[in-house]
C-alpha cells in the first residue's frame, strides 16, 4: 500500500519559508541538502511523518507563477478558533473561518492562509473525516 510522505513547493527565500512554516504549523527542518543549483529542505513536526519539501533554486529572483490551477495542502487542528486567533495575532493574515454543511450537518470548519510565496494552505477543525 502506498503511503504519502511529502509535498513539494518551490520557494524564493529559504529562511522566510522556514520561519513561516515553523510559526504557523510548528514544522521544523528535518533535513537540508545542498546541490549544484538548488537546495532541498524537508520540514515536519512530531505529529506525523508527512513532510513539506521546500525547493530553493539558486539564483532565482522572480516569484513563481502559480497559475490558475488551485491546489493546496491542509492541516487539521484541535481548536480552530484558537489557531485562527493565533494566526491573526502573529500577523499571518488568515482568511475568515468558513463552514461547509452537508445533509443537515457540519461537514467542515476551516480557514485559508497564504505562505510567503502565495501557496494557499487550508487549516481545518479536527472533525469527521478531517483528523
Amino acid at each position: 500500500m502506498a503511503k504519502a510522505i511529502h509535498m513539494m513547493i518551490r520557494v524564493l527565500e529559504e529562511a522566510r519559508s522556514v520561519a513561516f512554516y515553523g510559526q504557523s504549523f510548528g514544522l521544523a527542518v528535518a533535513d537540508r541538502f545542498d546541490f549544484d543549483g538548488f537546495t532541498l529542505v524537508y520540514l515536519r513536526n512530531a505529529e506525523n511523518d508527512f513532510e513539506v519539501e521546500l525547493t530553493i533554486n539558486h539564483g532565482r529572483t522572480e516569484p513563481y507563477d502559480l497559475g490558475t490551477g488551485y491546489g493546496h495542502v491542509a492541516f487539521a487542528v484541535a481548536d480552530l478558533d484558537a489557531e485562527h486567533a493565533r494566526f491573526v495575532a502573529a500577523g499571518l493574515n488568515p482568511n475568515p473561518i468558513k463552514e461547509f454543511h452537508r445533509d443537515g450537518g457540519l461537514m467542515a470548519r476551516f480557514f485559508f492562509v497564504q505562505d510567503p510565496d502565495g501557496y494557499k494552505i487550508e487549516v481545518l477543525q479536527t472533525h469527521g473525516r478531517y483528523r
